[in-house]
């Protein structure tokens, strides 16, 4: 059975019915669970979405904007850190794609399951496709797609 879950979230789709699969499939399995939120670099034009405006950067910073977005990430994902009884060192917040980070993590630390919901919003990702599909198809363990209810 698993030894090691993912869950590759992001902060629209924290939801409870996606925790609750995760929860319970941790339970079952007493397997190690990890929480993963990828924050992807974003044009210094757009400072708002689910991280909120960001005021007061320069325009041309956009490594600050990017340690401000991962900054907000954490203060958000923390409400989820206590729901799930997991520790500070379990929640990884890398800042790269979202898709290519959560297989590199899910490899490099020997994940056997990727929890994510089944679509998403977040950068590009609207434009150029579905994140789900892309760590479906890249993963080398067991993936997950938890379908969002209407």
């Amino acid at each position: 059975m698993y030894k090691h879950i993912l869950f590759a979230t992001e902060l629209n789709e924290t939801k409870s019915y996606i925790e609750d699969k995760v929860t319970q499939l941790q339970q079952l399995t007493q397997a190690k669970l990890s929480v993963i939120h990828v924050v992807e670099p974003i044009p210094n034009a757009y400072y708002s979405g689910v991280y909120g405006v960001i005021p007061g950067l320069d325009s041309a910073d956009s490594i600050g904007t990017t340690r401000v977005l991962e900054e907000r990430a954490k203060e958000v994902l923390q409400s989820l850190v206590k729901r799930l009884n997991i520790t500070e060192q379990d929640l990884h917040i890398p800042i790269g794609h979202t898709s290519g980070e959560i297989l590199a993590f899910a490899e490099q630390e020997n994940v056997d399951l990727i929890i994510t919901g089944s679509h998403g919003l977040q950068g590009l990702q609207l434009l150029l496709g579905s994140t789900s599909n892309a760590i479906l198809h890249g993963a080398k363990c067991d993936v997950l797609a938890v379908r969002f209810k209407d």
